[in-house]
């Protein structure tokens, strides 16, 4: 039965698994990002009344499909938003699709109604980043922390409740369209990238769509 390995042999294993990984990472860094989704991506591209952020004369448009209580849309979000600015160039279309159950469905339709009162990108933001059990009282607070009427726009959900959750089931079927089975999905141009990425990855993202536009 082999002995256990000395200093120099463990040492050596220690730089065989160093060495895989940074070879690994590299391929990683070097390989294509992005599945392209052909023609089906421009009919989500084109927005369909889904709330949109960003340059009128952006170059780059970015669709993200994202659930608030989702952990990996939230642990991505700081570096969406990031590179997003960073680009200067790219503008952001939002698909809520809540995958979460019935709180992530409250938000979303929430969300969704405060676009009538032009603060849907502060909303948003806030429901990506405030670390607060969703319920109606962490929802009025946001959204009158972005400036917003929260009976008003309690009313006009109640109003176009219909209209809201189709735009919710509309949003999952285009993400089904793309083969998206969960959040986040960022879909730039016709590429799609499945889960959270980094800044570094959102930048080689916007650059290969942007070359095979």
């Amino acid at each position: 039965m082999p002995g256990p390995l000395n200093r120099r042999q463990l040492a050596g294993l220690g730089a065989v698994v160093v060495g895989g990984w940074a070879v690994g990472q590299v391929l990683w860094r070097t390989a294509p990002i992005g599945r392209d989704v052909g023609p089906t991506a421009d009919l989500i591209l084109a927005g369909n009344g889904s709330p949109e952020d960003g340059p009128a004369d952006a170059t780059l448009r970015l669709a993200v499909f994202s659930d608030y209580r989702c952990p990996a849309c939230r642990h991505g979000f700081p570096a969406l938003e990031e590179a997003v600015q960073r680009d200067g160039k790219v503008r952001v279309i939002y698909k809520d699709w809540p995958i979460f159950g019935p709180p992530s469905e409250r938000a979303a339709s929430v969300a969704l109604a405060c676009a009538e009162q032009g603060i849907y990108p502060v909303v948003h933001r806030a429901l990506m980043t405030d670390s607060r059990t969703i319920d109606d009282a962490m929802l009025r607070d946001v959204v009158m922390r972005a400036g917003g009427d929260w009976l008003r726009a309690t009313t006009w959900l109640a109003a176009h409740a219909d209209a809201v959750a189709a735009r919710l089931r509309a949003n999952g079927q285009e993400a089904y369209s793309i083969g998206l089975a969960g959040t986040p999905g960022y879909l730039a141009g016709r590429l799609l990238v499945m889960g959270a990425i980094d800044t570094g990855d959102f930048k080689r993202l916007f650059a290969r769509a942007r070359e095979e536009s």
